[in-house]
């Protein structure tokens, strides 16, 4: 496993400016994104459950650049970081927080249901743990059909709870499939650390009872993110099976708009900043010259252009008319396997 490096001590450079580049401009969009997200929904521009990813932004950009093309990503309902970092357009996914027609699921799903099939992003999934079997599948489904792609199953740390979880591991072991099932460990399922949930506090050792190549990794680091996904896709291509991975990382902000955060100290929330994952490629790009201050300032700017474009583009967009709630609820392909 990578080390972890010390916020202390000058970062050298692992990987290229291109790489850099773009696990600074990818993780801002999502911050700005997410910031701008939570600024709307308090003017109740968007409405139901919002979950923020602020603070976990290395958790989505460090393992996008770790997989291929044709992997498939899968996660629970914090799900706008996902598509953002994997280039699905920022206002479709604004657009479907406001719940308007040009959202990604036809304003149908609103913050815990975006999808891109076009980004083999399967989703944002409400239902705590059911994206793990359904992860799973995927994976399954690639090793059926021959391919070397492999499925990225996201999920929180209270969904370990669930008993999808051991019976996805289980069967990944005993199929050998190509999944890298990860644990967002953020420190609390919803309001309730980890510690008063259960006895097991590194939940990475859940794996070893299903002899699981399972490991800790420093989620608030990019880098780490991108080599520890980059490992469990080699040794899923190789045919050897799953892994799962502990992202240890942690939320700004509430678990969702309408958490007061009671649970923890503001004190907390502090130690982790100083080791933002933005702040920390920030500072390895300038102090090794990859970039200027001006050209940072450029990324700043087209960022904050972008978001504010994806506001413009929502508000703008039309309300989805009241019949096509009833369509796109059966598939209506004909499928080769059914008879009349």
């Amino acid at each position: 496993m990578a080390k972890k490096s010390s916020s202390t001590t000058k970062s050298k450079v692992k990987y290229s400016k291109k790489t850099y580049t773009y696990w600074y401009e990818s993780m801002l969009l999502m911050r700005r994104f997410e910031e701008k997200a939570g600024q709307l929904y308090g003017q109740q521009k968007i409405r139901g459950f919002c979950h923020l990813y602020i603070g976990q932004e290395a958790c989505a950009s460090g393992a996008i650049t770790a997989l291929e093309k044709d992997d498939k990503y899968i996660t629970a309902y914090r799900c706008h970081a996902h598509p953002l970092g994997l280039g699905t357009d920022p206002g479709a996914v604004m657009a479907e927080l406001f719940g308007k027609k040009t959202g990604t699921t036809k304003g149908k799903g609103g913050s815990m249901h975006i999808f891109d099939k076009s980004r083999n992003f399967a989703g944002g999934h409400a239902i705590v743990g059911a994206q793990i079997p359904m992860g799973l599948g995927m994976g399954f489904a690639e090793k059926y059909k021959g391919t070397k792609n492999v499925c990225i199953c996201y999920m929180g740390d209270g969904a370990v709870r669930q008993g999808a979880f051991h019976e996805a591991l289980n069967l990944a072991m005993l199929f050998k499939s190509p999944v890298i099932f990860v644990i967002e460990n953020n420190g609390y399922a919803m309001g309730t650390s980890v510690r008063r949930s259960s006895n097991v506090e590194d939940l990475y050792t859940l794996g070893e009872a299903y002899d699981m190549p399972s490991f800790p990794v420093d989620a608030m680091n990019v880098e780490e993110v991108h080599e520890t996904v980059k490992e469990a896709a080699e040794r899923a291509r190789k045919g050897d099976g799953p892994t799962l991975l502990e992202f240890r990382t942690y939320r700004y902000k509430g678990h969702s708009m309408s958490d007061p955060q009671k649970y923890r100290t503001k004190e907390e929330v502090e130690e982790y900043k100083q080791r933002d994952p933005i702040e920390q490629v920030k500072r390895t790009i300038l102090e090794n010259e990859l970039l200027s201050e001006e050209e940072i300032k450029e990324i700043d700017a087209r960022v904050k252009q972008k978001v504010a474009d994806a506001v413009k583009f929502a508000e703008e967009s039309d309300w989805p008319d009241g019949e096509v709630a009833f369509e796109d609820v059966y598939v209506e392909d004909d499928y080769p396997f059914v008879k009349e």
